[in-house]
């Protein structure tokens, strides 16, 4: 398995636009993703309804999993998304 572990940049979190952006991102990978949040919750990352339902805030610790054989490069991209401030952008 596949994992890896990000703050949240965006400073409203997870929520309405990032969220949209990630769990879009996440569908389009093509590789099933997990985001799991600091309090062990865990949902597909390709769901918009569960990404909002985690309540993840900014500056927060997610992790992102996936048994894919390909999803080391995935998991990359969405970090890398994470890692950036998507209200701004």
């Amino acid at each position: 398995m596949s994992e890896r572990t990000v703050k949240v940049a965006s400073s409203v979190g997870l929520h309405a636009r990032p969220a949209s952006l990630f769990s879009q991102a996440a569908a389009a990978t093509g590789v099933p993703v997990t985001l799991t949040s600091a309090a062990g919750k865990s949902v597909n990352a390709a769901s918009i309804l569960g990404v909002l339902s985690l309540g993840v805030g900014g500056g927060e610790e997610v992790t992102l999993s996936s048994d894919a054989e390909n999803a080391d490069a995935a998991l990359d991209q969405l970090v890398a998304l994470l890692s950036r401030d998507l209200d701004q952008e």
